[in-house]
């Protein structure tokens, strides 16, 4: 086993146990401790605290600079809580895992632009943490080039299915690849996105109009809320319950997971941002 997957091997260990924020907080509090020590390491983090009528969320955030001055940044986001009765290792702990790989390669070789990380809290509440930032960076009137959401990224399968009858004429039967889900506005940003990441992964795209309010299912992730407020923003998947029959169930196990898939979905996930 290699450098790269070992890491994502160590990271899963950590974050795959159940962390429900209100019905398992002790696993909640433990991968929250561990994101934040592991983001620390790169520099200052940031905590955004925001409350719902029942329970308070918590983002964490680490801004890397680029090696251009004055570029607006790139948000990298991937969220950390889990469905109770799961270790979630699918969902999401293999984008939490790729999300602190990124966190290591570019704080030792930034990119162009900044790379912001966020662990968003409370996805599996409504994208509850992806609204909180979306609406404070948007009240800030804070330029982003573009944001990506890290959503489920391990699983591969000789079965795929979609939301839509005859999308497997255009997508195929098989669920080999990663799907890039952006609106509309990200059009060229996905393009340029396929093109990078198919060099190392089989990589389809999806434009989806309207911010995704026609397709419901696609918008079931923290870039949603990002659409919703005017930004470009692209779900990076492995398609979640469209593939994966492991999805919310205890068996979602860093087992049911194909590490070489993670650690090729995290090389062109890399070397995309880098083009940017």
């Amino acid at each position: 086993m290699n450098e790269i997957r070992q890491t994502l091997l160590k990271h899963l260990k950590q974050i795959a146990i159940p962390r429900h924020r209100t019905l398992e907080p002790v696993g909640h509090l433990v991968v929250r401790s561990y994101l934040r020590t592991s983001l620390q390491q790169y520099g200052s983090v940031e905590e955004q605290n925001f409350e719902t009528s029942s329970v308070q969320g918590h983002n964490l955030l680490l801004k890397l600079p680029g090696s251009a001055a004055k570029q607006a940044p790139i948000i990298v986001g991937a969220h950390y809580d889990g469905i109770p009765g799961t270790p979630g290792a699918d969902d999401n702990a293999s984008g939490v895992a790729v999300l602190l790989l990124l966190a290591e390669a570019f704080a030792s070789n930034p990119a162009s632009r900044p790379i912001w990380l966020v662990g968003f809290d409370l996805e599996e509440w409504g994208m509850l943490g992806g609204a909180a930032l979306a609406r404070t960076l948007h009240d800030q009137q804070q330029q982003i080039h573009l944001m990506l959401s890290l959503e489920m990224l391990g699983y591969r399968s000789q079965a795929q299915r979609y939301p839509i009858s005859g999308m497997e004429r255009f997508y195929g039967k098989t669920g080999d690849y990663i799907a890039l889900v952006g609106n509309v506005r990200s059009s060229a940003k996905l393009l340029k996105m396929s093109r990078v990441m198919s060099r190392f992964v089989s990589t389809e795209l999806l434009p989806v109009p309207l911010s995704g309010k026609i397709l419901p299912d696609t918008r079931l992730s923290d870039h949603s809320p990002f659409w919703d407020y005017g930004y470009e923003a692209v779900m990076v998947t492995d398609t979640a319950f469209l593939r994966n029959p492991n999805y919310h169930k205890s068996s979602d196990t860093i087992e049911s997971l194909d590490l070489e898939f993670l650690e090729d979905v995290y090389r062109g996930i890399e070397a995309t941002l880098r083009t940017f």
